[in-house]
């Protein structure tokens, strides 16, 4: 197909509308559940008073903002994709801020700023005690009127339009690693799915036996094994593919294919990583040495062990416990013997290439 017709194409997948609007039109549809934000998507607002008090200025001060990006569903709801740190800005300011994430965050008390050092202590409304601390009506009222552009993506457009636009929007960015972007739209688009793949990546052998710190566990690390090891499973790796393209196509897929089996993958994942945690440990992805296992978690020997014992889960339940737990082990130290595992697992070696040549063998490295 000539890029013409690819552009042509992709085009057509995308059908969008946009038109400003008043920050106080915005809560008033926030306020009548018109506009959504999945409480998922709370969780990553992370924005600190200063930053909250820089965007208030800015609306005070008639600084342009950037638009925010929303989702139409087919009963004319908005879901919001983009602007989640202004939008829950402006809500926590005037107290209409819904959920759990509201109580936490408790009353916006804004600091005071270059240009408005008066601002600092003032919060929307006046204090019970009368102090001097409360936003004016006139000051408010002006805040309400201040305009944002919204830009709408509608529910005609392809199901995998709103994962590109919202990961476009997001990745690259300070605030959100590329799994939180997969966890955000895999809210949207299967949230069974998403509660399955985060109930998983919370198993405790999986969390053992992968190592995973508190830093690793709160940047969506673990989550993002997890989902490795099913798209594995389930969907095949074309060579030469960007790995984060790979897991955002397997991600889209698994969660809207109606014949994915969760519950069998489930069990599948349960024993592989039972079977690991007892053969190793937390010593189930490090490096052999010829004496012990050691060092730090190891990205290549995991998708060939857990790719590899989940291909032959059937097989290793048959052998007792301490035959299995031996032949786990001896597979383990024979990978750091396997010439191709030597020559494209080590540094400097693309993550595609890795792929493309380590998914390969798994099954029968792992095969008693």
């Amino acid at each position: 197909m000539a890029l013409s017709d690819e552009i042509q194409t992709a085009r057509k997948k995308v059908i969008t509308d946009g038109y400003e609007m008043s920050l106080g039109e915005i809560i008033n549809l926030y306020k009548d559940e018109e506009l959504v934000i999945d409480p998922v998507f709370q969780r990553l607002f992370r924005w600190d008073d200063e930053r909250k008090t820089r965007f208030i200025e800015s609306l005070i001060l008639g600084i342009p903002i950037p638009p925010i990006f929303v989702y139409q569903d087919e009963n004319g709801v908005w879901e919001l994709i983009d602007g989640l740190q202004r939008l829950s800005t402006v809500l926590q300011l005037t107290g209409d801020l819904k959920g759990e994430r509201a109580g936490e965050l408790g009353t916006l008390v804004l600091n005071g700023t270059r240009f408005l050092p008066s601002l600092n202590g003032k919060q929307w409304k006046e204090s019970a005690i009368g102090a001097d601390d409360g936003l004016s009506q006139p000051l408010q009222i002006e805040i309400k009127r201040a305009r944002v552009r919204v830009e709408i993506l509608k529910s005609d457009s392809d199901v995998s339009a709103k994962f590109e636009l919202f990961q476009r929007l997001n990745t690259g960015g300070a605030s959100l690693t590329e799994q939180e972007v997969r966890n955000s739209i895999a809210v949207s688009l299967n949230r069974d799915f998403y509660n399955w793949l985060m109930e998983n990546s919370n198993n405790q052998e999986f969390v053992e036996t992968t190592g995973q710190t508190k830093t690793a566990l709160d940047s969506q690390a673990g989550v993002e094994l997890a989902l490795r090891f099913f798209a594995f499973r389930y969907v095949p790796y074309k060579g030469g593919m960007d790995v984060h393209e790979y897991l955002d196509d397997a991600l889209m897929k698994m969660a809207t294919d109606k014949a994915f089996d969760m519950n069998g993958e489930t069990a599948i994942f349960n024993k592989t990583f039972k079977f690991l945690s007892e053969a190793l440990g937390t010593s189930a992805f490090k490096r052999w040495n010829g004496r012990d296992f050691g060092g730090m978690f190891l990205m290549s020997v995991f998708e060939v062990m857990s790719t590899g014992v989940s291909h032959n889960v059937g097989e290793l339940e048959l052998l007792p416990q301490q035959q299995r737990n031996d032949f786990i082990q001896q597979a383990a130290k024979n990978l750091w013997d396997n010439p191709i595992f030597n020559k494209y697992s080590g540094a400097g070696i693309r993550g595609t290439t890795r792929l493309s040549r380590l998914l390969p063998i798994a099954a029968d490295l792992l095969k008693p």
